[in-house]
């Protein structure tokens, strides 16, 4: 059984996503053994508490420095046996020693088609305002194994959605969540958690058959 550990920031919806894939067994052979977030009030604090998933909030500002506060949030992953860390909507960069601990078992779930409108500066509803004012006809969202750049590590799904006349960044935000991170997030977990990936030259694709 695969044990994750979910960090996210803001309301869940991601993490939504996954629990009701494990709960209609769309993800097999994985459990959500805690969710953390940097925020106390998030909202998905209270999904997992209603899930009946331990919730830890761990917070820069509870620390002197950042150091304390990689620290208590890789203690917390570490003392719960974590197989897989999912960022799933987490706005706090994952420093060196955390990717170190947990080489190729940290993914992360980007609003975006990468490489397209990732890197620093592009997260939340600052990535569909990129697309917008890009004119782009194609978004969607991509998951990827984290690395120690930012959204650099190698793309495991991902999933177009189209780019609508008259769209708004919360319109297009709401359309890539619900066509692509809603499916492509629970889909790679399960590929993961079932052995279903295969590293070729430093590209990871779906295992045939």
């Amino acid at each position: 059984m695969l044990r994750l550990g979910i960090l996210v920031s803001g309301g869940g919806t991601n993490l939504q996503a996954v629990m009701d894939a494990i709960d209609s067994n769309k993800i097999r052979n994985a459990e959500i053994r805690v969710v953390i977030s940097n925020n106390e009030g998030a909202f998905a604090l209270e999904r997992a508490r209603r899930g009946g998933i331990e919730a830890l909030c761990i917070s820069p500002k509870s620390y002197e420095n950042r150091a304390q506060f990689h620290e208590a949030l890789l203690s917390a992953l570490l003392e719960r046996n974590i197989d897989l860390v999912v960022l799933a909507g987490y706005l706090v960069a994952i420093p060196p020693e955390i990717v170190k601990a947990f080489p190729m078992r940290i993914i992360n779930i980007h609003p975006s088609l990468i490489p397209s409108f990732c890197g620093k500066g592009y997260y939340g509803l600052k990535v569909h305002e990129g697309v917008l004012s890009r004119g782009v006809k194609v978004t969607g969202a991509t998951v990827h194994f984290v690395d120690e750049g930012t959204d650099t590590g190698p793309v495991i799904l991902q999933k177009a959605v189209p780019v609508c006349p008259g769209d708004t960044p919360e319109v297009l935000q709401r359309r890539v969540m619900e066509q692509a991170e809603w499916v492509i997030l629970p889909r790679a977990i399960d590929l993961i958690a079932n052995d279903k990936l295969i590293t070729i030259n430093g590209q990871v694709w779906e295992k045939e058959g």
